[in-house]
C-alpha cells in the first residue's frame, strides 16, 4: 500500500492530526519518515510515555521533550469531543468517546460516582485513538459456515485485543449483504462497525449507538432480522437477548474476547450461550504478515 503523506502520516487521517498538540503531531510525522507500517492505535499519557501501536503489534515510543502536560491532555480531549464532553457522557462512562469515520478514543481517568452509580470520568489522564484501516478480509472461509446449516446457527468470533474482530465483522457483514440473499441486520453499539457499510449501498439495515439488547430486540421484532451482526458480546443481557434472537429464527455473528477455546468455555455467560446451541462454530482469529489465520471449531468438536 503507498500512502500519500499529504493526507496521510502512517495511516493516520489528517483531520486526527489536527487534533493534536503540534509536537504530537510532528513527532508522528517524524516517525513516519522512519517507520513502515499502519498506526492502529495513538496512546498519549498525561506524565507518562506518548506512543504509537504499528501494523504487527509493535509499539514505538514518541520522541518529546517532555511529556504530555494536564493542560494539554485538556486541550486534546476537548478537541476530540467537539468541545462539548457533555454531548459523549454516555459513551464516556463506557470508557470511550466515538469519532467519524469509524474511529474510537479510549478515555483513561478517575471514575466519578454518585449513590454508587458510575455518572462520568474526570481528571483524563490518558487516550488511546484507535485508527481503522480498510483492510481486505478474505471472509470466504467463515461466511461458508452460516450457509452450511442454512443460517440456523450462528458464529462466535474469538481472539485477544486488537487481532481485528471488528475487521472480521465487517467483512462478513458486507459479504453476506452484498448478495441481497438475507436480512442482514448490523447492531453498532460503539460506532465501530458502519464505517464503510452505511453507504455502500448494501441490503443491510445498521441499529448505530444502541445498546445491544435493546438493537438486538429490534432487529428481531421490527426488522425481522436473519443474521445479526454485533461486537463484543458477553454480559448477562446480552444472553436474554441473543437468546431470545435465536428462539425467533436468527443467526448471530458476533464476537467477543478470548485466546483459545478453553478459555471461552470458561466464560460463564459465553458458555451459556454455546450450550444452548446459539453457535454452529467458534472461530478464533490470528494475524500475520500473510493475512488472517481461523482456527474453527465446529459445534460437537468442542
Amino acid at each position: 500500500m503507498i500512502i500519500n503523506k499529504e493526507h496521510f502520516d502512517l495511516g493516520i487521517p489528517i483531520h486526527i492530526l489536527s487534533l493534536l498538540p503540534y509536537r504530537i503531531s510532528d513527532a508522528i510525522r517524524r516517525e513516519a519518515n522512519v517507520s513502515r507500517g499502519l498506526c492502529e492505535e495513538i496512546r498519549l499519557r498525561r506524565g507518562g510515555a506518548s506512543s504509537l501501536t504499528l501494523s504487527g503489534g509493535k509499539n514505538i515510543i514518541l520522541k518529546l521533550s517532555s511529556p504530555l502536560s494536564r493542560e494539554e491532555m485538556e486541550l486534546v480531549v476537548d478537541e476530540l469531543s467537539g468541545g462539548s464532553l457533555y454531548a459523549h457522557s454516555d459513551t464516556i462512562k463506557q470508557g470511550y468517546i466515538s469519532l467519524d469515520g469509524g474511529i474510537r478514543v479510549g478515555i483513561c481517568g478517575r471514575a466519578a460516582y454518585d449513590g454508587g452509580k458510575m455518572v462520568g470520568v474526570r481528571d483524563i489522564s490518558g487516550i488511546c485513538i484507535r485508527i481503522p484501516h480498510g483492510v481486505k478480509v478474505d471472509s470466504e472461509a467463515v461466511c461458508s459456515l452460516l450457509y452450511e446449516t442454512n443460517f440456523l446457527n450462528g458464529i462466535l468470533i474469538y481472539s485477544p485485543p486488537g487481532e481485528g474482530k471488528t475487521t472480521l465483522l465487517k467483512a462478513i457483514s458486507y459479504e453476506i449483504a452484498r448478495k441481497g440473499e438475507k436480512r442482514v441486520v448490523v447492531v453498532d453499539s460503539r460506532g465501530e462497525l458502519e464505517h464503510g457499510l452505511a453507504s455502500s449501498g448494501l441490503c443491510i439495515d445498521i441499529l448505530s449507538g444502541y445498546k445491544k439488547p435493546e438493537g438486538i430486540e429490534i432487529a428481531l421484532r421490527t426488522l425481522n432480522a436473519q443474521l445479526i451482526v454485533c461486537d463484543e458480546i458477553g454480559s448477562g443481557e446480552d444472553v436474554v437477548a441473543i437468546c431470545e434472537a435465536a428462539v425467533g429464527g436468527a443467526a448471530l455473528v458476533a464476537s467477543t474476547h478470548a485466546s483459545d477455546v478453553k478459555s471461552l468455555l470458561h466464560k460463564k455467560n459465553i458458555r451459556t450461550l454455546i450450550d444452548a446451541g446459539v453457535f454452529g462454530a467458534l472461530v478464533g482469529i490470528s494475524r500475520s504478515f500473510g493475512g488472517y489465520e481461523y482456527n474453527i471449531t465446529r459445534k460437537g468438536e468442542w
